[in-house]
């Protein structure tokens, strides 16, 4: 299992996780179905969402699987007016990861990230290792620390 750029960023802050290599479909790349490759409940795993602010530009979101990005309240706790989801043939671009692989780690140019409050509590979450078919297993606060995030409260039931 080759490391990526996720797994480089955690092994240079010490930051102690898990790999997880699993067989993955393109046409099942949503969260409930990784969650139960992996073995997980899927609101530990932790979904990474790019948008763009009206104000701010490009940020990263990340979310439990189990939820929807409630985007008024990020537009809110963001400083902006309007938040909407980046088109996806723009990740790559932007990121450098592809959909499915989008990490919230190592992306190659630092944006605003918001992390989901509920993280802070979880013992263990999962989030792409930055390629299809890998996940990391991290402790919520050492994904907080990491990716030196906010942590706010942006999900709809």
């Amino acid at each position: 299992m080759s490391k990526t750029n996720a797994c480089r960023m955690l092994d240079l802050l010490k930051i102690t996780y898990t790999l997880y290599e699993y067989e993955w479909d393109e046409s099942e790349l949503d969260a409930q179905t990784v969650s139960e490759k992996v073995g997980v409940l899927s609101n530990q795993i932790f979904k990474t969402l790019i948008v763009q602010g009206d104000k701010t530009g490009v940020m990263v979101a990340s979310i439990p699987g189990n939820c929807e990005l409630n985007l008024k309240r990020l537009a809110t706790v963001s400083g902006n007016k309007k938040v909407e989801m980046v088109p996806l043939k723009q990740i790559l671009q932007l990121t450098g990861y592809i959909r499915g692989g989008v990490s919230p780690l190592g992306i190659k140019k630092k944006y605003p990230i918001y992390i989901d409050v509920s993280a802070k509590s979880m013992d263990l979450v999962s989030i792409s290792a930055g390629r299809r078919g890998l996940q990391i297993f991290i402790s919520g606060a050492d994904l907080i620390v990491a990716t030196e995030a906010f942590l706010v409260d942006i999900t709809s039931s």
